[in-house]
């Protein structure tokens, strides 16, 4: 029999060129072609109809093709397909017209006369119903016989491997299932006790639906032990190294909050505890500061920055944006200046300090804060806002910086738990979970082609009561792919409606110091509104603000929205968030009624791991999501936990893992936390 560990370049059912397209994908050996797993399944039992309108979601289709060749002129040229349904009794009648554009060779792929399967969302173009791009599979004749992996069952689709096809992909897999030695086929952690090579088999070409579940669960768990293995090694080893002690000193944090003309809330103060419980131990915090926009994050950031300076090092404030960073500093200098505090501002473009004397001093910037080696004297305490803005090499390069500084790490964008365990569990964790008083309630509501005179008298009456405006798109300019407003084009009809002197425009596209100018123009009131991208999203914080205008709504994530919504209600006004959308889809309306039903960040924040899956919410950036196999068991907190638990077992039993888990240290992968470097 064949072994897993067999490479695949010695299977005689294998072409060369296939050989190296497997290899070209990292798959060496059988073990790795038998773990690339479906990426979604079809069910061949039963086809979707041919729908008469548009789709949200993608169809499963079967049908002969009707007419096909090369259409367009120049760069526009694209092939098409036209496939009608032959059933029109049992699945409804129609036609589907699918296209590929820049894809030439799919010429030689699909013909006229043809059976296919095709795969994809159906738009409306020109009075036609089409499929851009499809995944599409050429039935053959021979795909009539009863046991055909291609037909009449659930179908695995894999993600695509260039140089081999699906069908040949699934008719390998297949093969390979039934030749290789199921004692072969292991893994270094007992995480269930049913056969490791039946549920290979289930999940490749399950029976039915639950079975097939089931089966990919346990290699779910697999994929999630081995990350918070990756996790709670990282912890320990954190654990075990020997820091500074720092924050026994709070003579500046006791006058700061003196200073302060209101109370902190009582997350904010349990959250500091937590800090100074941190840095009074002799080995580096490693903290998340956890908290839905407008929570307080700036302010418990200050009192750990104070506390390192008291204790007579440097901190550094890294933000994402110029933005972002000019609004701390002006914000840190409001409130620590007159404490006798040094600060100092690096961005790309802007240099500024506010020194009362030599000494430690508080650093804010942006990525500039990287690439000079000689602006920290000794770097103590490191504070990265938004963090998951920040590539794995940006933080450790400014960790690095510093002599194992304790380090506290922030976002604004609420977390589902699952997410917190598998890509924070390394970190402790501190949660705000209560907003400052005397700010403004916020009512959202989602309007549907509402008329625009409407909107602006709406706009009209908030500003002659003196509160002022975002509008926001979802564009910077006007595109002939994307049907969206943009906010060039929306600029110039805005003044007209509201006076030139008294509009402005921001968006990423501008020099900095344009923006920055815009932005100093609304904070101080000279404009009374800002038409603008998502280039507000996080750190403007203008309390006079009190509307949210947000176009073509539904092209933007549930948690993007969510952030948007907290630049309004910073101030003790009442604040209206108005979402407007064109879109006929009941699952934008849905998504968008989600945040006309609640404020709370988490809850939006699961509703919209739901939709988009994890990657799209942090970034690929994060370690361990880019190439996460089991996305869609993310939310699944009791898996999530039993994976945790199971990494916990492992250490307490062999620390080092050079015992009886020696094998699972090649699991461990180095240097790869976002949060911590040695």
């Amino acid at each position: 029999m064949i072994s897993g560990q067999d490479d695949i370049s010695s299977l005689p059912s294998l072409a060369n060129k296939e050989i190296q397209a497997l290899e070209a994908a990292g798959i060496t050996t059988v073990a790795d072609l038998l773990d690339h797993f479906p990426k979604r399944y079809e069910d061949r039992r039963q086809f979707d109809r041919f729908p008469s309108q548009p789709t949200a979601k993608p169809v499963c289709l079967t049908g002969g093709v009707i007419d096909s060749g090369t259409k367009g002129f120049g760069k526009t040229r694209f092939y098409e397909a036209v496939v009608m349904d032959g059933d029109g009794g049992v699945f409804g009648s129609g036609k589907i017209t699918c296209r590929w554009f820049n894809m030439p060779f799919m010429s030689k792929v699909i013909a006229t006369g043809q059976q296919v399967i095709a795969y994809g969302k159906v738009k409306e173009s020109a009075g036609r119903l089409i499929i851009d791009h499809p995944e599409i599979e050429v039935i053959r004749e021979d795909d009539d016989d009863t046991e055909t992996i291609h037909l009449n069952r659930i179908v695995p689709v894999y993600r695509n491997i260039s140089g081999i096809n699906q069908r040949r992909l699934r008719e390998t897999i297949h093969g390979l299932l039934n030749a290789t030695d199921p004692t072969s086929l292991t893994f270094p952690y007992p995480v269930s006790d049913r056969p490791r090579a039946a549920d290979l088999l289930e999940t490749h070409f399950p029976t039915d639906a639950d079975s097939g579940k089931t089966a990919r669960r346990r290699f779910a768990l697999e994929a999630f032990f081995t990350l918070q293995l990756n996790v709670v090694w990282q912890r320990n080893r954190q654990r075990a190294h020997d820091g500074r002690v720092l924050g026994k000193k709070t003579t500046l944090l006791k006058a700061f909050y003196h200073s302060l003309p209101f109370d902190l809330t009582g997350a904010q103060k349990r959250s500091i505890r937590e800090i100074i419980a941190d840095m009074r131990e002799p080995r580096p915090m490693n903290r998340l500061l956890q908290g839905d926009v407008g929570s307080g994050k700036t302010f418990v950031a200050m009192a750990a920055m104070l506390l390192a300076i008291d204790s007579g090092t440097d901190a550094a404030l890294m933000a994402p944006t110029q933005i972002l960073a000019e609004q701390h500093f002006l914000t840190f200098r409001k409130w620590l200046a007159p404490l006798g505090v040094n600060l100092v501002l690096r961005t790309a473009s802007k240099r500024e300090e506010s020194i009362a004397e030599h000494g430690p001093t508080i650093f804010i910037g942006t990525h500039a804060l990287l690439y000079d080696p000689d602006l920290f004297t000794d770097l103590g305490m490191v504070v990265i806002d938004e963090q998951h803005k920040f590539g794995v090499v940006q933080r450790a390069t400014l960790i690095r910086q510093g002599s194992l500084p304790d380090v506290l790490v922030m976002t604004a964008t609420p977390i589902p738990r699952t997410l917190t365990m598998t890509i924070y569990g390394d970190l402790d964790v501190s949660l705000l979970d209560e907003k400052p008083a005397g700010r403004g309630k916020i009512v959202t509501a989602v309007r549907k082609k509402p008329k625009q005179r409407d909107i602006t008298d709406f706009v009209k009456a908030q500003l002659a009561e003196g509160r002022q405006a975002y509008l926001v798109y979802p564009l910077v300019e006007e595109s002939g792919s994307v049907k969206a407003d943009s906010a060039t084009e929306a600029f110039p009809k805005w003044q007209k409606r509201l006076g030139a002197n008294h509009v402005g425009l921001i968006h990423g596209k501008l020099r900095p110091e344009e923006k920055e100018n815009v932005m100093e123009d609304f904070r101080t009131g000279k404009l009374k509104a800002l038409v603008a991208t998502t280039v507000i999203e996080v750190g403007v914080d203008v309390p006079n603000a009190n509307i949210l205008i947000l176009h073509n709504a539904e092209r933007f994530g549930l948690a993007q929205t969510h952030q948007l919504r907290g630049r309004i209600g910073r101030g003790e006004h009442k604040s209206y968030c108005i979402l407007l959308t064109d879109s006929k889809l009941p699952e934008a309306i849905e998504k968008l009624s989600v945040l006309e039903k609640t404020s709370d960040g988490f809850e939006i924040a699961e509703a919209d791991l739901a939709l988009r899956g994890p990657g799209d919410i942090l970034g690929t950036a994060q370690s361990g999501l880019s190439d996460l196999r089991f996305a869609d068991f993310i939310t699944d907190t009791e898996l999530i936990r039993e994976a945790r638990a199971l990494a916990d077992r492992v250490f307490d039993e062999d620390p080092e893992l050079s015992g009886s888990h020696s094998d699972l240290s090649l699991l461990i992968t180095e240097n790869k936390s976002p949060h911590h470097t040695d």
